[in-house]
C-alpha cells in the first residue's frame, strides 16, 4: 500500500478543516476568473467583490495557475499596448 506524503496529507487537512458552508467549485471559480483579474487590474478590490473566488483560490492550486497565467498575460498586454513616451 503506499503511502501519503506528509506534504500531501497537510495539504489534504487543510482543505478539509477549511471548508466553508457556502463554496464554488473550479468551473464557477473559472467562468468568473476574467471578471476578478480585470478588477485587480482597474485597481479594485476584487477580493472583497468575489470572496468566493478568493477563497477558492487560496485553496485550490490548479485555478490559483490559471489565475496567475491570465494576470500575466492581461499585465503584458497593458504594458505593450501602453503609448510610448519617447513619440
Amino acid at each position: 500500500m503506499a503511502r501519503i506524503q506528509s506534504d500531501t496529507l497537510k495539504k489534504l487537512l487543510r482543505r478539509a478543516l477549511n471548508t466553508r458552508g457556502e463554496e464554488i467549485g473550479c468551473e464557477t471559480c473559472f467562468e468568473s476568473l476574467d471578471r476578478f483579474v480585470e478588477l485587480e487590474l482597474d485597481g479594485k478590490d476584487a477580493a472583497q467583490a468575489y470572496p468566493l473566488i478568493q477563497y477558492h483560490l487560496e485553496l485550490c492550486t490548479g485555478c490559483a495557475d490559471e489565475y496567475q497565467a491570465l494576470l500575466a498575460a492581461l499585465n503584458e498586454l497593458q504594458d505593450g499596448a501602453a503609448p510610448d513616451s519617447a513619440s
